[in-house]
């Protein structure tokens, strides 16, 4: 308890509350419900360190101006005390100037987005808004809960193959993010490709108005955000945003997720492991060597082999084929550009160490139908002794409870031999779903992430295969 309160007078505390602010992104509303459930200050920084960049410096100075500045008036309030109430309010500003300074930096915060931060931006959307509103590219967005990186990245695979294809970096999805990729954009690009943020709704709308976008696909809908939209139903309308700017023109929607599929009209095109649009797929298969499937067009017949894991795959892969045949590509073309397809960092990423040992690095997940679609692929691995490792979801408001019950019944279901629970909030939930669904197997706990990735060498045996599920963000306990 007395550690907890002393790491308030650490050094390293106006660094902690700067690194808060960044992890945040900025989000007053993020930083004071994380600072305000913080009780200890010292390790802050788990899975990842402060960037130190001109805004991160200038708030770093401004949080120790903040904090020796109420530090020294109150030493001079106490020093020169002439009545029991001075030397009261002296103390008072020594003992409290750290819980004071956590909440008056977002004053400097505010000043410096009003003046400088956000003309800026405006500046900087209105002439990437210009840019493409002349750019004669075809411009593909894709919005969704889940799945949108990945099919960007498909996409970009795919149709690289025939045409010059760009896309924006990392999940550059903001109006700020996609403005900085328009800058480095050449002007001979034949296709662009954008993920669409959701945060509040109005995102993907206002997106929308910059991009211009020419074709759109959702991915899927589910809890991945409800935390900030509170209703799964503002979910579902800010994500089918994307389809009220095509008004009648149809787009293409994942037709495994049940909410994106109900709020799809019939002028839509559905993408399944079955199939999209003129292409149906026949004799799937998929393991640790990747997935292999038969397109079929009509009279034409392709046969697809991708380095992707998981049946949930062949959906996004034949959507990719779909818009690619809309777009010119030959058969050949969309063959080879699906079977250069690859794992994406930290999306059911295969690695084999010299034990022996296969992990499924999936890290990056972080919603629902991705955790069942790995759970089903982990499960197709009989031949395998299964681990599975997770601190669990966050942002899954209301729905925590059921989401994280579930996810322990599919782990029971799906026989998984060993299961490894971050100890945190939500993973106690995991555990009574697997108790109440008879789980035979080995459940184990870690206190963090950091520490069972330690232990895992020592546990796992050659031919173990082991799929990290999702990574905690600091800012979630």
């Amino acid at each position: 308890m007395i550690h907890n309160w002393l790491s308030r007078y650490s050094p390293r505390y106006p660094r902690a509350l700067v690194y808060m602010l960044q992890a945040s992104e900025y989000h007053v509303r993020e930083y004071v419900a994380w600072l305000e459930r913080t009780k200890n200050f010292s390790h802050i920084e788990k899975r990842k360190t402060l960037v130190k960049n001109p805004k991160v410096l200038l708030l770093l100075a401004i949080t120790w101006l903040i904090l020796l500045s109420l530090y020294g008036v109150g030493i001079m309030i106490f020093w020169h005390a002439m009545s029991v109430r001075h030397y009261i309010e002296g103390i008072f500003l020594i003992v409290f100037a750290p819980y004071i300074t956590s909440y008056w930096i977002i004053i400097p915060l505010v000043i410096l987005k009003s003046l400088i931060q956000s003309p800026i931006e405006y500046f900087t959307i209105r002439t990437a808004r210009k840019t493409l509103a002349q750019h004669n590219a075809v411009k593909i967005a894709i919005a969704g809960s889940f799945g949108k990186t990945s099919m960007r990245e498909i996409l970009k695979t795919v149709l690289s193959e025939g045409k010059k294809v760009a896309a924006p970096p990392h999940s550059y999805n903001t109006p700020l993010g996609i403005s900085a990729f328009v800058k480095t954009l050449k002007g001979d690009e034949e296709i662009l490709i954008f993920e669409l943020g959701e945060y509040y709704p109005g995102d993907v709308k206002k997106l929308c108005e910059l991009v211009k976008p020419d074709k759109g696909i959702i991915t899927g809908i589910n809890e991945a955000h409800l935390e900030k939209f509170k209703t799964i139903e503002k979910t579902v309308g800010t994500i089918f945003e994307l389809a009220d700017w095509f008004k009648e023109k149809p787009i293409y929607v994942n037709g495994e997720n049940r909410l994106a599929k109900e709020r799809a009209n019939n002028k839509h095109i559905l993408y399944t492991r079955g199939g999209s649009g003129n292409w149906n797929v026949s004799t799937p298969i998929s393991n640790l060597n990747g997935t292999s499937f038969v397109l079929r067009n009509g009279d034409k017949q392709i046969s697809i082999h991708s380095h992707l894991l998981g049946l949930h795959q062949i959906g996004p892969l034949a959507c990719a084929a779909a818009i690619a045949l809309e777009l010119g590509l030959s058969d050949d073309q969309i063959q080879n550009g699906i079977n250069n397809t690859k794992p994406f960092d930290q999306r059911l990423e295969p690695k084999k160490d010299s034990s022996g040992v296969i992990t499924l690095d999936d890290s990056y997940n972080g919603n629902p139908d991705g955790v069942k679609a790995v759970i089903d692929f982990l499960a197709s691995l009989s031949y395998h002794r299964r681990w599975y490792v997770t601190p669990g979801l966050v942002e899954m408001g209301t729905k925590t409870e059921t989401v994280h019950h579930e996810i322990g019944r599919q782990l029971a279901v799906a026989h998984i031999e060993k299961i490894i629970l971050i100890k945190n909030s939500v993973t106690p939930f995991i555990e009574q779903g697997l108790k109440e669904s008879r789980f035979n197997g080995e459940i184990i706990w870690f206190d963090d992430a950091l520490a069972a990735f330690a232990a895992l060498p020592a546990l796992t045996l050659p031919g173990d295969v082991v799929l990290l599920q999702n990574d905690w963000p600091d800012q979630y306990n």
